[in-house]
């Protein structure tokens, strides 16, 4: 039995990790260095076009931007495709440390329905993005003092808005002109160099040529490489406007780079606040630490006193006198109503905290860095997916303890009952999204791996898992149930299960919420997030908080003599998902500029899903502490 087991283990390991191989090895550059010699082509590759002010991405080619002869799609991975990047070709096409100025892309004249789709994609603040080697395309901000590093801005603005000299009326004009910058680290050996920076300048300049248009070979007066006349600024904007010819041109310089291939990563991921962090997370601690030596002081001196008093008692007379959580020693562990229910969020927790702590800990390690694009989410789903077999484990188990015996409705419920809530939002999203024709809506081919992770893999790996669950022995309670229940005695305000269970959930939040704001300015405005060393400190401090201040809460709630302790331990710990959600509402308000409906539906349906994920993480963490705690005490006093 025990190698069955063992090679069963094996499988699924081999099987998992020639997923995740398969997930990563769409896009290999990223994972391996490639050696240009001068004169190689280097191919620009173009992203999609994203707004902080719309959350609606966008692919490339949606406007009409200037097209290679053939477009050509880069194979997405699963989690690239959900965060809606489409990767083409692109006509910008560079030759290894070879400068070029004043490269002429096309031109062309737009009509009414082009001009509408510029200027409403300037309004919304909308981005171009592109890559090169691997590296997103950035626009460095330079800072006021000289000391402090220069901070990039991933992509640049399609165009702006301003008015000309003496007219008050808003005009719209567009970046029709690219000054990159190619950073590269050589070699002295081989004379071979790798890509360690890429970065633009954009300009708007209104293109005039002398006599007929004659494609690339065209002399620009504007920008000519013969008489070294280049763009330098913006001083006579291209605007966007009806019949108004638009020329696209780019220049390109290579600069020798000191830094290395390995940490060409350092500048994307600069944090610019990284003191407000470390003070945070330190303060976070702290505090943590505090409650901590606080709590186990309460717990063992009361514990301790109360059950070598209780253990010490002679006479029945005596034992009958005592009152707390002895007490109720016959009621403890009578199964709760909805019992079922309790055992699918409490598998589906451990289902979402497995996930989690295996991508923290690959994560930790380094394997999920940004220049993987799509990996982290793409590793979380096959991990969620695969973790099923210890949520069918762990509901099982529970259910047996209640005396249950359908074992196959609880592993269904178990499998089902989460993703579906979940696919239901996320259906509406998606449709909200296709119906905004923005390259963020998921494909059906996309959505069919989906379902085939959901009912091909996991639905079965939470059915084994709750076979081998409901296969081991129940497990005993420390003392006996009593047949009739004991009659609860009327609590105090603050024991009132609304008040505690929502005081219960101030501190797991407090523990996290600086972190949630660096989190949440990643996923809402475009920016990295790869401090993991941090975000695993703060799961770690979570778990502590959660389990903490659930056992205090419980220890009170059964020493006021109420025993029913197994819904309000999750709710307890569980609650501090509401606050999440209250603290993304607050962000929306005070941080984003989303004024578009769609794009706040948009916002809240996915904030709604994490505070759902985050709920029954704590929840589970909060239930499994409280379990833990009730069968210590109970099985440490001497009970006839």
């Amino acid at each position: 039995m025990e190698s069955h087991r063992r090679s069963l283990i094996l499988t699924i390991s081999a099987i998992f990790l020639l997923l995740i191989r398969g997930a990563n090895s769409f896009y290999l550059p990223g994972v391996a260095p490639e050696d240009f010699i001068k004169g190689d082509d280097l191919k620009v590759k173009v992203n999609k076009l994203t707004s902080t002010k719309t959350q609606l991405p966008y692919s490339y080619y949606s406007l009409p931007y200037c097209k290679p002869d053939k477009i050509l799609d880069s194979a997405e991975n699963l989690g690239e495709v959900l965060r809606g990047d489409r990767i083409e070709n692109s006509p910008y096409v560079f030759k290894m440390r070879e400068p070029q100025m004043c490269n002429i892309v096309c031109r062309f004249t737009p009509d009414a329905k082009t001009v509408k789709q510029f200027k409403e994609k300037i309004d919304d603040e909308y981005r171009v993005n592109m890559i090169l080697d691997n590296l997103p395309l950035v626009f460095p901000i330079p800072r006021p003092d000289q000391e402090s590093p220069t901070v990039y801005q991933l992509g640049f603005h399609v165009g702006l808005k301003g008015h000309y000299a003496g007219s008050k009326e808003e005009k719209y004009f567009i970046h029709n002109h690219l000054a990159f910058t190619v950073k590269f680290h050589r070699d002295m050996q081989t004379e071979t160099a790798r890509i360690v920076g890429f970065e633009v300048k954009p300009f708007s300049v209104k293109h005039e040529y002398e006599g007929k248009w004659n494609d690339a070979k065209t002399r620009l007066t504007t920008c000519d490489p013969h008489s070294k006349h280049t763009v330098v600024n913006s001083n006579s904007p291209q605007e966007v406007a009806e019949k108004q010819e638009i020329v696209f041109t780019y220049d390109v310089e290579f600069q020798e780079s000191d830094v290395k291939w390995a940490s060409r990563w350092d500048a994307y991921l600069l944090m610019s606040d990284d003191q407000i962090h470390w003070f945070s997370i330190v303060n976070s601690l702290m505090i943590v630490l505090f409650l901590s030596g606080m709590v186990a002081m309460i717990m063992l001196r009361t514990l301790y006193r109360d059950i070598s008093k209780y253990n010490e008692l002679e006479t029945q007379e005596e034992a009958q006198e005592e009152t707390g959580w002895k007490l109720v020693h016959g009621d403890v562990f009578r199964a709760p109503s909805n019992s079922d229910l309790l055992c699918v969020y409490v598998g589906t927790g451990v289902q979402f905290f497995g996930m989690i702590l295996v991508t923290m800990i690959f994560a930790v390690l380094g394997f999920l860095s940004p220049s993987n694009r799509g990996g982290l989410m793409t590793a979380m789903l096959l991990l969620y997916v695969f973790m099923g077999l210890f949520a069918g484990y762990a509901s099982a188990r529970l259910y047996k303890m209640f005396k249950g015996t359908e074992w196959k409705k609880i592993a269904f419920r178990t499998a089902v009952l989460f993703p579906a809530g979940v696919s239901a939002i996320f259906i509406v999203l998606n449709t909200l999204i296709w119906g905004q024709k923005s390259s963020g809506a998921v494909p059906f081919g996309t959505m069919f791996a989906l379902v085939f992770l959901w009912f091909g893999i996991s639905v079965p790996l939470v059915f084994v898992g709750a076979y081998v669950g409901f296969k081991k022995p129940a497990l005993e309670d420390p003392v006996k149930t009593n047949k009739i229940p004991r009659q609860i005695p009327e609590q105090a305000w603050y024991m009132n299960p609304v008040f505690s269970i929502l005081i219960g959930g101030i501190l797991p939040f407090g523990a996290v919420f600086i972190e949630l704001f660096f989190i949440l300015t990643s996923i809402w405005l475009n920016q990295f997030y790869y401090i993991f060393g941090f975000l695993f400190l703060v799961f770690v401090i979570l778990i502590v908080t959660c389990a903490e201040i659930t056992i205090v809460l419980c220890y009170f709630q059964l020493c006021s003599e109420d025993y029913l302790w197994w819904w309000r331990s999750y709710l307890t710990s569980g609650s501090s998902a509401l606050y999440l959600f209250l603290y993304a509402t607050f962000y929306f308000f005070t941080k984003l500029e989303i004024s578009k409906l769609v794009s706040a539906m948009l916002y809240f349906g996915y904030m709604l899903i994490a505070s759902y994920a985050f709920f029954v993480v704590t929840g589970t963490i909060g239930f499994y502490a409280c379990f833990w705690f009730t069968r210590l005490i109970y099985s440490s006093v001497k009970i006839d």
